[in-house]
């Protein structure tokens, strides 16, 4: 047995014959031409076909895995429109001699060098996205037909890479599931493999060998292991591992589309925590009421500088219109503590998780802060964005965020952007200070979300990150639970909802407590959605 270790994608186990993906080798020729505008106008025929090609690929994903996720298609055909890229053929052709399939190729190595080179992960990613529908392109011009899985039987995809138009095209009855050499967890295979549920390890390197072609595998897409020729120990662990996977999915599916209520009557809402756009088609598939949580400092993380205004509010865009009218709570930026960016220059501090961080670096460098604040508002014109605040202590930093607040409102008025005026804003409980004050802060806010994990930390004087203390530390400690019951009657005093968006909130144990609490809405990870609602429709 040879096993392999990768990254997962999607969970889920896949038994089958490994088969890898035969992508057609396009052989491109440099052949001299003598009438350079016939071979433009091949072009451009080609060009045309491969948009057709593309807008039927664009409705079949639409179908398949949603709006979302069927955007790349339009940009592939966008890509194709681009001045640039196209002035980069014609040029080619015409001062080279050159035919369009030489030139489409020559372009889409310079232009996939281009993006690779940059900075932004974003542009790094369009690298494959251009040299997609350049080979698309090719295969027109050369009168190829389009790639494809050729298999008779179900069998577990392996390749080097997929790129999407690859994925969206595999007949789901004969995928178990697929591996892949390479590949990005935020790529837009892996987004489209996720939302089709396809149990998917990729970044298995190059030990994932062509020769296992024909083998017999299983992907454990929980661990993101491969075992290629299994043996009947992990064979039999795997079937049992699938069979048990399969009656949770049965019994999630059935919990689809009913009401977070229990036996009783008291209906609480289930909202998600996501950390990227890519994770919206997990928020929808697993049902969620909505976003109670989006960690808008991955943005900054996975930045080698500061967002700019537009690439934040593209990013909040999307998520908006994706959930459709569902309320979507993006988190400004809580960078700090064991969340380190370079650019932001912070100095070492003995003590980063008390030091500065989150809300105290927005209020003393109101220049961040304010470019994210442009772009929350200028997204909540496209759906129900609601904007939360962390590491609260103090009514004074509430009152001075409402400032910062009305000063962008009136930029964004005096510039004539659209943006709604009733977006909603609330703070984490996550401090013992937060919790005593909660009551005078109530008065001040929409609504409440407690961060669980370091309400703990701070409540227990436990270090989260310190393994030492693992023994000590005790999210279920009677001090902790009061906080969050002090909290909770705080809020609904002043009439205003409160969650829980930290790890609690996913703890089966303590639902019926946060029930009992009055707990008007728990945010989790996606796949703890429908594991939660059944336990809150078994409660009385």
């Amino acid at each position: 047995m040879i096993t392999l270790k990768g990254k997962s994608v999607f969970g889920g186990v896949a038994i089958g014959k490994i088969a890898f993906y035969k992508r057609k080798e396009q052989q491109i020729k440099r052949i001299h031409v003598e009438d350079t505008q016939a071979e433009i106008k091949r072009f451009e025929e080609a060009k045309a076909e491969a948009i057709e090609q593309l807008k039927g690929l664009h409705e079949k994903a639409l179908a398949n895995v949603g709006e979302a996720n069927a955007m790349i298609f339009e940009i592939h055909q966008m890509m194709l429109e681009d001045l640039d890229y196209n002035e980069s053929i014609h040029n080619i052709i015409t001062t080279q001699e050159v035919n369009a399939e030489y030139a489409v190729g020559t372009t889409a190595d310079n232009f996939a060098a281009m993006f690779a080179a940059m900075d932004d992960a974003y542009m790094q990613g369009r690298a494959a996205d251009v040299k997609d529908v350049s080979e698309r392109l090719v295969a027109v011009l050369s009168g190829e037909g389009e790639g494809g899985l050729h298999t008779d039987e179900p069998a577990i995809i392996a390749a080097d890479d997929l790129v999407p138009s690859e994925t969206v095209q595999l007949d789901k009855s004969k995928v178990l599931g697929f591996a892949t050499m390479y590949g990005s967890s935020n790529s837009h295979t892996a987004i489209l493999a996720r939302t089709m549920s396809i149990p998917a390890v990729i970044g298995l390197g190059e030990e994932l060998s062509p020769n296992f072609d024909g083998k017999m595998a299983i992907i454990d897409g929980f661990s993101g292991c491969v075992y290629v020729d299994p043996d009947e120990e992990t064979m039999k662990a795997m079937k049992e591992k699938q069979e048990e996977d399969r009656k949770q999915k049965e019994l999630l599916n059935e919990l689809k589309g009913k009401e977070n209520v229990t036996k009783s009557g008291q209906k609480i809402n289930l909202y998600a925590n996501i950390g990227s756009i890519s994770d919206i088609g997990l928020v929808l598939k697993n049902d969620a009421g909505g976003v109670g949580l989006f960690r808008s400092e991955f943005l900054y993380l996975e930045n080698d500088t500061f967002p700019t205004e537009e690439q934040q509010f593209s990013v909040y865009k999307k998520a908006a219109e994706s959930m459709a009218g569902k309320k979507v709570i993006i988190r400004t930026l809580d960078i700090g503590a064991d969340k380190q960016v370079d650019y932001f220059e912070l100095e070492k501090e003995e003590n980063p998780a008390l030091g500065y961080r989150a809300i105290r670096i927005c209020l003393t460098r109101p220049e961040i802060f304010k470019t994210q604040l442009r772009a929350l508002y200028r997204a909540s014109a496209f759906g129900q964005i609601a904007i939360m605040f962390p590491m609260i202590t103090s009514v004074w930093e509430v009152k001075k965020i409402k400032e910062i607040v009305e000063e962008v409102k009136k930029e964004l008025r005096e510039e004539g952007i659209t943006f709604r005026e009733d977006v909603e804003m609330g703070i984490m409980i996550e401090t013992p200070a937060a919790v005593m004050v909660s009551r005078d802060l109530a008065k001040e806010v929409d609504f409440f979300s407690i961060g669980t994990n370091d309400l703990t930390q701070y409540t227990l004087a436990i270090d989260r990150q310190n393994l030492k203390l693992d023994p000590f530390y005790d999210p279920h400690h009677p001090a902790v639970l009061e906080m969050i019951r002090i909290a909770a009657e705080s809020a609904h005093a002043e009439g205003k909802w409160i969650g829980i968006c930290g790890e609690l909130g996913a703890d089966l144990e303590l639902t019926e407590t946060f029930l009992k609490m009055g707990i008007d809405e728990l945010s989790v990870s996606p796949s703890m959605i429908l594991p939660i609602r059944k336990k809150i429709r078994e409660t009385e």
